[in-house]
């Protein structure tokens, strides 16, 4: 996938979307990258009622805009003086994570960093469609981070999460890349319900058991050619065995990791939104940050 140029950082003025900011400051001057702070107003948030005439409204909604905008550029000067970088600010009207994800398409080699809930989402609604961090997942045509650890310091521990599909290709890199302080574990999570679909078909365990074998020498080979491909000795391997979501999760709390960069493949469209992913799954669950990959060939 192209290199990371420039960051996308949602706010809407919340204490988690301001862990966000300092977070995507702190990556685009560690990345020598271009950064943008982007506000999107909801046009509901933006209506006055039917009492006032249409220019009144208006006139409001004006009003509203440019106190945004305003708060916008509060924040871009306090990080341009703590991080001296420069900073472009947006604003735009509509859905959150439509006209963010639509934002960053416009930027070359983008990356979106995201707060893990806004101030405003209403909890019925993030039950059935999910938070805009998550739908920003479904809908963003480039890696998502999305920020959850209360400190905003550089990375120290990280987790890159691997199948060896097309979707976790560039998943190690990206993790090398964005902590280059820290520890960086590629973990491969040897699936356990392949061993009960075994089982249904009636394989024995003798069988079963060489099955596995064979299975967990190709993790390694394929985990030795990442490593060797790296060449970088802050990379190390891990395999562990259980359902890939909480098998991530539970080995980022032992470790404990403070992100997890993991590729997004599989289901798409209604089955997902349905069933759900594990790397949905896992921004969901994890208590630390969260990078989801593009499923995208790397550069």
């Amino acid at each position: 996938m192209q290199a990371i140029s420039h960051i996308v950082a949602a706010t809407d003025f919340s204490p988690a979307a301001e862990r966000a900011v300092y977070r995507a400051a702190l990556i685009a001057k560690q990345l020598n990258a271009n950064l943008s702070l982007i506000h999107v107003a909801h046009p509901l948030d933006l209506y006055v009622g039917t009492e006032l005439s249409f220019g009144s409204q208006k006139q409001i909604a004006h009003m509203q805009q440019s106190t945004n905008i305003s708060q916008l550029s509060v924040i871009a000067d306090n990080l341009k003086k703590d991080f001296d970088i420069p900073i472009e600010i947006a604003t735009r009207i509509g859905l959150a994570h439509a006209e963010i994800a639509s934002y960053a398409a416009s930027k070359a080699g983008c990356l979106i960093v995201a707060g893990a809930r806004g101030q405003h989402e209403n909890a019925i609604l993030n039950l059935l469609l999910g938070s805009t961090a998550t739908r920003l997942l479904r809908s963003a045509n480039c890696p998502v981070l999305i920020v959850k650890n209360k400190k905003v310091s550089p990375y120290q521990q990280v987790i890159a999460a691997v199948d060896f599909s097309e979707g976790s290709r560039a998943v190690p890199t990206i993790a090398c890349t964005l902590a280059p302080e820290a520890t960086v574990e590629t973990l491969h999570v040897f699936d356990v319900t392949q061993e009960a679909r075994m089982r249904q078909i009636g394989l024995d365990d003798e069988k079963l058991h060489l099955y596995q074998n064979s299975a967990l020498m190709e993790v390694g080979k394929q985990l030795d050619k990442i490593l060797a491909k790296l060449s970088d000795n802050r990379v190390t391997s891990k395999v562990v065995t259980g359902y890939p979501a909480s098998g991530i999760c539970v080995r980022a709390t032992e470790l404990p990791a403070d992100l997890i960069v993991i590729g997004r493949h599989g289901m798409s469209g209604f089955q997902e939104w349905l069933l759900g992913s594990v790397s949905k799954d896992v921004s969901q669950v994890a208590t630390c940050d969260v990078i989801v990959v593009t499923n995208t060939k790397l550069a």
